[in-house]
């Protein structure tokens, strides 16, 4: 099964905490097979969380090469990093950009995350941007989410 990574933006009325009601449009994060499996489980997940009717405003796929979450703070960063790696075909150097979500209270702390996550990689990169992005929630796939409990056991046994 082939996970792709899908953005839902949902509008709805949302009750803040002072208890006044307002209209937003939210973006959420999905793990997904397809376009219909992302809106089916996007019910799924918002269907408990928010009260009333909701609206999905569109369904686009997102290229997310890796999402590294830390709980703690629920702001996220999207990363971009570029490297070279060499076409075996013509032996010229191919530019390669990826982008990643970072769970972090700053930038800065981002940055530091970022490079912490991906120091075993076997190549020098460059971070050319960190955006805040707007993401409220990630909902990752049954395997994805697996795959993140599984990192996180094997953080903490290290």
């Amino acid at each position: 099964m082939i996970n792709s990574w899908f953005t839902v933006k949902v509008k709805y009325t949302k009750q803040f905490q002072n208890g006044t009601l307002k209209r937003v449009s939210e973006p959420y994060l999905l793990g997904a097979l397809s376009f219909t499996d992302a809106e089916a489980r996007i019910y799924e997940e918002l269907g408990t969380r928010i009260r009333g009717e909701f609206h999905i405003l569109g369904i686009t796929r997102t290229e997310i090469q890796d999402i590294f979450a830390y709980d703690d703070t629920g702001i996220w960063y999207k990363c971009k990093i570029s490297y070279m790696v060499e076409n075996d075909e013509n032996e010229k150097q191919k530019k390669i950009s990826q982008q990643f979500l970072v769970e972090a209270d700053s930038i800065k702390e981002a940055y530091e995350r970022l490079k912490e996550s991906l120091s075993s990689m076997g190549v020098d990169f460059e971070i050319p941007s960190i955006l805040l992005s707007p993401i409220i929630d990630i909902f990752p796939n049954d395997e994805t989410r697996s795959k993140i409990i599984e990192e996180e056991s094997n953080e903490i046994e290290a």
